[in-house]
């Protein structure tokens, strides 16, 4: 457990400085980081990827809620927009640890590393931001899009900005506001996805010590504990850094990720 805790401080340092530079949620990279290190700590391949997602997930909580902080005193989010798509998030976060346990672990680590590289392909070819603000699609459309996309989210383990800032941007949502609501709604499919991961897990068999239902609870401290303090570096280096060249190789490090998780 020891050897766990400590590579989870140095997981959670990295994936605070990494979202402050880059933009990016921690999940691409907690997960495929867990997978190699939940079985030092007795978790069984059957149960390997939905306790590395769920854990994942959860850690997702602080740091989505400093960054809803933080774009809430910017005035970039539009909370009017919450009202018509929150029943969606909740709905579709609160199905997903449900989901999850109709898929073996295998198949949901070929779908995750599927995500990796269509994710990836994303960050190299990013939807490009909308400059005027347009009428959004009808609530029924609103709402059944935050249902998929929270589902998926939560699924794979991450916040849900990738899909959702794309989403909005195609709606006519300035990319500011996409970004300020995403950090919301992010916190929302973390809060209710990990809620369903607990239940979904609270029964199973064959599960170590210290796990909240699918949640694995010594790694998720020893990343929480880190990743909010090193994101404000990461943002800091962002300034400086040439970010959009460091996005492009780390895309590529998700795709060759992607395809070794795959095949392993």
């Amino acid at each position: 457990m020891f050897t766990i805790v400590v590579s989870c401080i140095a997981l959670g340092a990295f994936i605070g400085f990494m979202a402050g530079l880059l933009g990016i949620g921690g999940g691409v990279i907690a997960v495929p980081v867990l997978l190699f290190l939940l079985p030092k700590a007795g978790v069984v391949p059957e149960h390997l990827t939905h306790v590395a997602i769920a854990t994942s997930l959860a850690a997702i909580i602080l740091t989505s809620l400093s960054s809803a902080r933080a774009h809430h005193s910017r005035g970039n989010i539009p909370w009017h927009l919450l009202t018509i798509m929150l029943p969606g998030f909740i709905i579709g976060a609160l199905s997903a640890g449900f989901i999850s346990s109709l898929f073996s672990a295998e198949l949901l680590k070929q779908i995750f590393a599927g995500f990796l590289v269509l994710m990836a392909v994303q960050m190299v070819f990013p939807v490009k931001a909308t400059e005027v603000e347009c009428s959004l699609p009808p609530a029924p459309y609103l709402f059944l899009a935050a249902c998929i996309i929270a589902v998926i989210a939560a699924l794979m383990g991450i916040g849900g900005g990738i899909l959702l800032i794309p989403f909005l941007t195609w709606a006519g949502v300035q990319m500011r506001h996409a970004i300020g609501f995403s950090s919301v709604t992010g916190l929302m499919i973390a809060l209710f996805g990990s809620l369903s991961y607990v239940f979904a897990g609270w029964a199973t068999q064959g599960l170590p010590e210290y796990t909240l239902g699918y949640i694995y609870l010594p790694a998720l401290l020893g990343i929480v504990c880190t990743s909010m303090l090193t994101a404000p570096l990461g943002a800091k280096a962002a300034s400086i850094w040439p970010t959009a060249r460091l996005k492009k190789i780390f895309a590529v490090m998700l795709f060759f990720t992607g395809i070794k998780i795959a095949l392993t």
